[in-house]
């Protein structure tokens, strides 16, 4: 297996050490579209989608409405029969998967959904164990109950295990469907809006729960949110846009390239978001050693930033080395400010990882520095 390869920030610095562990994918998709509706009425909303995430990563979805993220769930979910393209969940792949197959997936799965879909002449618990009952068909009755009371209570629904759907508000009922996701243990939560109806409070202690899950037990979660307030438990972000996957960050990356970034002076005065929207747009090379990255004279089309490696900096007939560079140093910018060839050659010292940025993004990113330039010098004039 070779890793995945995308336009956009997803280097793993951890991905050798998964191969190397013989750690396999929890959810695999490749070249995955879907459509709905048939003849001249079919109409496509997801286009040749690539993605990989691994056991006990938890990924948060976003993007506008319309754009595909619930379906692309559902597929995953196993409530949609994969159309065209490949998708391997939990080790089964689903464009070929016998029905039989699929009903032993759903048992490892926890649906929490937006629609509480919950019972009303049932009390929480018993919604709850509803869950336990499906995966564990044969399993004992009183375990089950209490079971069920151990996770409401995990979700701040200790006092209200007894009440029935109709004696609960929103946010209960919404945290009664979660327990319900989670109770049976499952190796993957699929969770559509689950913090929407919810407080501050409750939001953060589902947010902990989905996290205490993902890192203790390897559980994979995928959350399709517009909630803000939950970002932070995100390992990574995956942006749908159109049907079509725009990005997949991996946070704490971004984070350290964002760091990285703001060293250069050409992006120090960058807000935040446009650090993160700049990162955002850079896209991973990795080059063996001894390669050559740019040569002297040539075009610059492209700035570079390293993030693992060494790289000399040769000038002259003579390749004359005269600079070495490491990790967080960057290079090519001068071409691109100057519209000149290059004025050295960067050859690899070691295995090197570089991330690279168009010169349409650079010259992008130097236009929103020069703005919030001007924007300080014009908050300064207006004071006088």
């Amino acid at each position: 297996m070779t890793a995945p390869t995308t336009n956009t920030l997803r280097y793993d610095p951890s991905w050798r050490e998964r191969l190397a562990q013989g750690q396999l994918p929890a959810i695999s998709a490749r070249k995955l579209q879907h459509y709905y509706g048939t003849g001249e009425l079919r109409k496509q909303v997801l286009y040749d989608n690539n993605l990989e995430i691994f056991p006990g990563e938890i990924i948060i979805m976003t993007g506008p409405s319309g754009s595909g993220k619930t379906t692309l769930l559902t597929l995953i979910g196993t409530l949609r029969r994969v159309q065209e393209g490949e998708l391997v969940v939990l080790d089964r792949p689903l464009h070929q998967v016998s029905n039989a197959d699929l009903l032993k997936l759903r048992r490892e799965i926890g649906f929490i959904f937006q629609a509480h879909n919950l019972f009303d002449s049932l009390s929480a618990t018993q919604n709850v164990r509803m869950a336990l009952e499906l995966a564990e068909p044969g399993g004992s009755r009183r375990d089950q109950t209490q079971r069920s009371k151990e996770m409401l209570e995990k979700v701040g629904l200790g006092q209200r295990t007894g009440h029935k759907p109709k004696q609960l508000s929103g946010g209960q009922k919404q945290r009664v469907a979660i327990a319900r996701g989670l109770v049976h243990k499952p190796r993957l939560v699929l969770a559509d809006e689950p913090t929407a109806a919810l407080d501050e409070l409750s939001g953060r202690t589902v947010v902990d729960l989905f996290r205490k899950m993902a890192k203790e037990e390897n559980v994979t979660i995928i959350i399709v949110t517009h909630d803000n307030r939950i970002l932070d438990v995100a390992d990574r972000i995956v942006n749908l846009v159109d049907g079509s996957i725009r990005s997949d960050v991996l946070v704490q990356e971004a984070a350290i390239v964002s760091q990285m970034l703001v060293k250069c002076d050409l992006f120090k005065h960058l807000t935040p978001r446009s650090l993160a929207e700049m990162a955002d747009r850079l896209q991973h090379e990795p080059f063996e050693t001894g390669a050559e990255v740019i040569r002297e004279g040539g075009v610059g089309d492209k700035f570079y930033l390293i993030r693992q490696g060494e790289v000399a900096v040769l000038r002259g007939s003579e390749r004359e080395q005269i600079a070495t560079l490491g990790e967080g140093d960057f290079f090519g910018e001068m071409a691109l400010l100057t519209g000149h060839p290059r004025n050295a050659s960067v050859v690899t010292l070691k295995d090197t990882v570089l991330y690279s940025l168009s010169q349409e993004h650079f010259q992008q990113a130097i236009s929103e520095q020069a703005s919030f330039e001007t924007e300080i010098r014009n908050s300064l004039f207006d004071r006088q």
